[in-house]
């Protein structure tokens, strides 16, 4: 075979590789094809990775092999054994280990082409290189740095409250003016080891300063965006290496991850400047000035009581969040909800993109559990059919049904598009107490005279529901 004829050959198998990337990526828009997806994505870095092996050739890629073991076993543990739950957590962490990778391959490959040059092989780096090594070890730092520090506020390591830090502004921005400048300098006069450590080092800084102040609350939203800044790192470490795959690659990864932020972002009816300037997070009604969570009136009900007003309603929308999830009560609701349509009873689900933290996240869970896909509704689906539902029922949902989003203008999550539950003739919330959620907002749904409170575990609760609707005639 000739060299054109393998170079064409590489670059054919690249192409596929890119479109399998991009079909997974599509498949994985729907519970339904999401495996599919991830199957199609894993062969399109298996061929990925093999074609560069060979066509590099790479003869001695023992150590190679044995990271891609010892990396599959991991990923394989991990997959089995996280909840989704903590989904965001490893989403987070894998961020972070894509960013770190990319930042020491793009820094392996200038040291490489600049001891090419002090012995003589080369007569100079090429200054587009230089720069692109430079922005892709700067950004994959910030990325690894930035990730870690999100996974310990949602993991609970790292208080989830904003941590202000006096004039961080003025730092970050004097932070990036001093990685620019090195990086300048670096681009002419790049036998500087010592600077180059220095732009991985401020980079690295820049991540934790970058996301500290930063809410719990909107550690989704920042994962999603460090999800697109490891994408862009390895799509700069593509042009430093020279391989189309992981340009495609690369970008691809920081594209959807835009994309992403941007949908969360107007979920929750946030820009994306307001979040990385620090935005609200746990913080309590109390500390404004307001009563504490569950210091106002509120009506509580026992399981036979709400079981009586599901049994004899026409039409039921079941509202799934982040308790539903961790208390793993999907088939339970899934239970419950067969039981009520038994009766003849509409049942629908309501789901918020960001319920649970993660856009997609009820909607996988309740495929688990069988749920038709017809009976999901996304919010603007859902919203109208609030007014003419019998009861809602809410489920571990907290921030993403408060009224105040739609009717308070001093609370912080006003204008954030939520569930119109308030709307239902009756609500029915189960939760384990009065405690706020994850923005640490009071929610008024809980006070409203067409609500009544079922406290409890999630799973527990819906399986003595199912057991009191069996009972009734």
């Amino acid at each position: 075979m000739s060299e054109q004829a393998t170079i064409n050959l590489i670059n054919g198998l690249y192409i596929v590789a890119a479109v399998l990337f991009i079909l997974g990526i599509k498949f994985l828009g729907s519970p339904r094809t999401a495996r599919r997806g991830n199957a199609l994505s894993a062969l399109a870095m298996l061929i990925a990775v093999g074609v560069t092996l060979i066509s590099e050739e790479i003869v001695e890629f023992e150590w190679i092999i044995l990271g891609v073991v010892i990396g599959s076993v991991i990923g394989v543990i991990l997959a089995r054994t996280v909840q989704m739950t903590g989904m965001p957590q490893m989403v987070a962490v894998l961020n972070g280990f894509g960013g770190g990778g990319s930042a020491l391959v793009a820094a392996a490959e200038f040291m490489r082409v600049n001891d090419l040059v002090r012995t003589g092989d080369l007569s100079a780096v090429s200054e587009d290189v230089a720069a692109i090594a430079l922005f892709s070890t700067a950004l994959g730092a910030l990325t690894l740095t930035g990730s870690l520090v999100a996974f310990g506020k949602l993991q609970g390591l790292v208080t989830t409250r904003p941590l202000m830090l006096p004039a961080r502004n003025i730092i970050n921005a004097l932070l990036g003016i001093a990685i620019i400048a090195i990086s300048v300098y670096l681009v002419f006069e790049p036998n500087n080891p010592e600077l180059y450590a220095l732009v991985g080092i401020l980079g690295a800084l820049f991540g934790i300063l970058l996301v500290i102040p930063i809410g719990g609350a909107d550690m989704p939203v920042v994962i999603s965006l460090l999800n697109s800044y490891s994408g862009v790192a390895a799509a700069a470490t593509g042009f430093v290496l020279n391989n189309n795959i992981l340009i495609v690659a690369g970008a691809v990864v920081g594209a959807s991850g835009l994309i992403l932020t941007r949908i969360m972002t107007k979920a929750m009816n946030r820009s994306l400047s307001n979040v990385m300037l620090g935005g609200f997070g746990a913080e309590s009604s109390s500390s404004t000035g307001g009563p504490a969570p569950g210091e106002r009136p509120y009506r509580s009900v026992t399981a036979e009581d709400a079981a009586m007003i599901l049994g004899y309603s026409q039409s039921v929308i079941f509202v799934p969040g982040y308790g539903l999830a961790v208390a793993q009560a999907q088939h339970a609701v899934k239970e419950l909800a067969s039981l009520l349509q038994e009766r003849g009873i509409t049942v629908k689900y309501a789901i918020h993109p960001v319920a649970g933290r993660m856009p997609g996240h009820m909607n996988v869970l309740l495929a688990e559990a069988d749920v038709p896909y017809d009976q999901l509704l996304d919010l603007d689906q859902s919203n109208p059919e609030f007014e003419r539902t019998d009861v809602a029922v809410v489920i571990g949902a907290n921030d993403v049904t408060n009224p105040a989003a739609r009717t308070n203008p001093e609370s912080p999550i006003y204008g954030m598009p939520i569930l119109n539950v308030d709307k239902a003739s009756q609500v029915i919330v189960l939760k384990r107490s009065m405690a706020t959620g994850f923005s640490g907002i009071d929610n008024d749904l809980f006070y409203l005279d067409n609500t009544a409170m079922y406290f409890g575990d999630a799973k527990k609760s819906v399986q003595d529901l199912v057991s009191e609707v069996r009972e009734i005639e």
